[in-house]
């Protein structure tokens, strides 16, 4: 039971010292439990939807439950879910969680700083402040810069095309709505760029149609002849380009546009640069892959994901800019009574909000300062280039077997490939009139390749389309992965062909 204060409302949701010791004994021995089992479980659950909640119930209880069970049905969530830690989890690009970053996390909720100023967090928006230099700094886009931490990616990206917008256009569009604009604003991507990009367009009100996607070349890189001459003919249509999205590491095949060359264009039109790094930019920590991102400092707006690949847990996205002021006119100086400021010293008056959508704000910052803290940068730089290097490895050897085919040359951490059966091959190779056919049947084998594999638990894949080409996708940015486990995953592979 609880301990009485003599002054406790009887509504308190505090409990007894012995309590919070209870359940904070059994909550740090199933994370502990969990972190020392996670190589070892399924990538992906024996399970079907609804089967969680069959076990855990969906009544919401009147009264609180016992410890025990909660700790029980903790187990059952844990168990039923598909784990991005396991060594083969090479799906997506989800990275594991240091056990540094998420007991970050724990202290971070616990404090439950509302980081919208420094008056709401002192010390989470000083530690943000630095965490967004720091990023800057890593990524070889320089230390002074501003920024924020978001949600992810997409927020980011959203962000930072808002940005671009105001600081193109002027701040009268926050006021009488894009429909008053002379002409149609446009930007421009490759045909490669994350989807977030056509969505945010779509937000923001700009219209998908005003993404002009720019075709690539055969290394999946923008065209920068094609992106020039496709600006050039906007412009002679009346139309008004305002910003260049370049990708530093496409979700697709992990493909680094040429970015000094794309920061030349967009200075000799006078467009804002955003380079959307949300997956690549940390691998710029391998000194192996820092050429791909020379020209990334020119960039005037950058997006990286540390839960990405910099090992924090969900969720922590990042958006860098150089110019404060024009991040602050697409947001407004228009403060509501209840949040206006009356600090006058400059730090002690800074506020989130006027560099982005969001008020209400965790401490997303305390998980990354944490874990570069006490791993340090070597060894954080380390685990990236490694993961690069098993990419690598994992192409040599799909190179190597007669029953697999490269598909994309691995530019970071990402493999793009697909499994050809022997018969099949020779088809491909005697029976030039049939290859369309044979191709179209390649695809449908590697699909459901990839869905046993991705449901039988001991790998776990996605998918890429390359080059009209349905290719089993690797992305490896996990610190536990081994050369033994690239060299299993093609035996789960064949395994998986073999039982189809």
């Amino acid at each position: 039971m609880r301990t009485e204060h003599p002054f406790m409302r009887q509504s308190s949701l505090d409990i007894s010292p012995e309590e919070l010791r209870e359940l904070s004994s059994r909550v740090n021995e199933l994370v502990l439990e969990y972190f020392s089992e996670v190589s070892d479980l399924p990538v992906f659950p024996e399970t079907f939807g609804g089967d969680t909640l069959a076990q855990v119930g969906t009544t919401m209880p009147a009264e609180g439950v016992s410890v025990e069970r909660l700790i029980n049905d903790c187990r059952t969530i844990i168990k039923n879910s598909r784990h991005n830690g396991h060594p083969r989890f090479f799906g997506y690009v989800a990275s594991p969680s240091t056990p540094a970053g998420a007991f970050a996390d724990l202290i971070a909720s616990a404090l439950n700083s509302n980081v919208t100023s420094w008056r709401s967090g002192p010390a989470a928006t000083e530690i943000e402040r630095t965490v967004v230099r720091w990023l800057g700094s890593l990524i070889g886009y320089g230390e002074d810069v501003r920024g924020l931490l978001t949600s992810g990616g997409s927020m980011a990206n959203m962000t930072a095309l808002l940005i671009a917008q105001r600081a193109k256009a002027g701040r009268e569009a926050s006021r009488k709505g894009l429909w008053r604009s002379e002409a149609p604003m446009t930007i421009y991507a490759s045909e490669q760029v994350h989807m977030s990009i056509p969505k945010a367009a779509d937000v923001l009100g700009f219209g998908r149609d005003q993404v002009r996607l720019i075709g690539c070349d055969d290394q999946f890189r923008m065209n920068v002849g094609l992106l020039r001459e496709r600006i050039a003919a906007d412009l002679q249509s009346g139309l008004k380009p305002f910003c260049i999205v370049a990708s530093a590491g496409t979700t697709n095949t992990g493909a680094v546009d040429p970015l000094s060359e794309v920061a030349d264009v967009a200075e000799e039109f006078a467009l804002w640069l955003h380079v959307d790094g949300a997956y690549g930019a940390p691998a710029a920590l391998d000194e192996s892959k820092r050429p791909l991102f020379v020209g990334l400092a020119r960039a005037d707006s950058v997006s990286l994901d540390p839960h990405k690949w910099l090992y924090a847990p969900l969720d922590c996205g990042c958006l860098l800019f150089r110019d404060e002021a024009q991040a602050r006119v697409a947001f407004g100086d228009e403060d509501a009574d209840y949040i206006k400021v009356l600090e006058q010293d400059a730090d002690e008056s800074f506020a989130f909000w006027n560099y982005g959508p969001e008020l209400s704000r965790r401490f997303r910052a305390l998980k990354i300062w944490l874990t570069l803290r006490y791993y340090g940068v070597r060894r954080i730089a380390a685990a990236i280039t490694e993961d690069n290097v098993l990419a690598a490895y994992l192409a040599e050897l799909v190179e190597q077997e007669e029953d697999f085919e490269l598909l994309s040359q691995p530019q970071l951490s990402i493999c793009c490939f697909r499994y050809v059966p022997p018969a099949m091959r020779l088809r491909l190779d005697t029976d030039a009139q049939e290859n369309e056919a044979i191709g179209s049947e390649l695809n449908k084998l590697n699909e459901r390749i990839m869905y046993a594999i991705q449901r039988g638990g001991r790998a776990y894949l996605s998918s890429a389309t390359v080059h009209g080409k349905f290719a089993l996708r690797a992305c490896i940015t996990n610190f536990r992965t081994t050369r033994a486990d690239i060299e299993q995953t093609l035996e789960i592979i064949r395994d998986a062909a073999i039982g189809i």
